[in-house]
């Protein structure tokens, strides 16, 4: 369950934390220069008496525009000379500028009355960690894959087997290390089940996470049920599940076709695909079926989507599980 006015006031106060971080920061900065550069500390003595000044030259009422004019060209010319004297002491010109996180809304969370998009982005993350609660994403990484557990029929056959998941690894390594929402490729993992294939795709989702990018990872089933309960008004919040799918950095389907195949459920799963690969958004998709398999339970649509612009990985070897509790034996 995701409460949205919960996740919306938790992002709004973690804005609003950036925003008084920022300022926090930028006042060491002007202490430290106060005390290090004291002619800077005179100039900007000056300049914040500068409100006052155009008080002043308003009420006089005397030649206002002309003495307005040379109180902005005196001003930015103490701008100048401070940003010469930040330089010539060892500091960046702009070291005195507070350094927003958000340079769009200055960590404000909106820019016109509108949800600015680093705002957003902190909801969608958020929201994402919310529905990702009860997974087991934290319990595996690369580190724990061990392709001496891929046998074959054969020594020759184990070793052609164990190769063939060496890349598959290597491959998946380096799409968590050069992950981006925004190039990443889609990927299909198919093959027999105990296989690793979610072992592989939680160790990404473990890398995207530390990345900062917002993962959503759940099987198949458990989506669809969600998204069927929220769609017909079963359930027992207002959680946008299908929208959080449609619009999450990477998404991960673990289970592929073990759902009912129902005509809702196979129309979401097509709209859940073609949205995201007409966003340009990346999708991870695990499936126990084979290739032939795919083509008997999904229509054309799905299929076509699958294979032109998922990049498919077989799991080859026998069941993992087994040959752990043999070795245990």
């Amino acid at each position: 369950m995701t409460d949205k006015k919960y996740i919306l006031s938790m992002a709004l106060a973690e804005i609003k934390n950036r925003r008084n971080m920022a300022k926090a920061e930028n006042d060491l900065h002007f202490q430290e220069i106060d005390k290090n550069i004291p002619e800077i500390a005179e100039i900007n003595s000056q300049l914040a008496r500068t409100g006052m000044n155009i008080v002043a030259i308003m009420k006089s009422g005397e030649n206002v525009d002309e003495k307005l004019q040379e109180l902005k060209d005196r001003n930015q010319e103490a701008q100048f000379l401070i940003k010469r004297l930040l330089v010539e002491n060892g500091y960046p010109e702009d070291y005195l500028a507070i350094k927003y996180s958000c340079d769009i809304c200055f960590d404000t969370g909106f820019v016109n009355g509108r949800r600015c998009r680093c705002l957003e982005n902190l909801i969608a993350k958020m929201t994402a960690k919310e529905m990702n609660k009860n997974s087991q994403i934290n319990l595996c990484s690369f580190d724990t894959f061990d392709i001496n557990l891929y046998r074959g029929t054969d020594m020759m056959d184990t070793e052609r087997k164990r190769n063939r998941m060496r890349n598959t690894y290597q491959q998946c390594k380096k799409y968590a290390e050069e992950f981006n929402p925004l190039l990443s490729e889609n990927i299909l993992m198919f093959g027999r089940t105990g296989l690793g294939k979610t072992h592989l795709s939680l160790a990404i989702a473990n890398e995207v996470l530390k990345k900062g990018y917002g993962v959503l990872y759940d099987s198949a089933l458990n989506y669809l049920n969600k998204i069927e309960k929220e769609h017909f008004g079963k359930a027992s919040d207002d959680s946008d599940t299908l929208g959080q799918l449609l619009s999450a950095d990477l998404l991960i389907l673990d289970d592929l076709g073990t759902e009912y195949t129902k005509p809702f459920y196979i129309s979401t799963i097509y709209n859940i695909i073609n949205t995201r690969i007409n966003k340009g958004l990346p999708t991870i998709i695990s499936t126990n079926l084979n290739h032939e398999e795919m083509l008997k339970k999904y229509d054309e649509r799905i299929i076509s989507r699958l294979f032109a612009t998922y990049e498919s990985y077989e799991f080859v070897g026998e069941d993992i599980r087994l040959i752990k509790r043999e070795m245990k034996k």
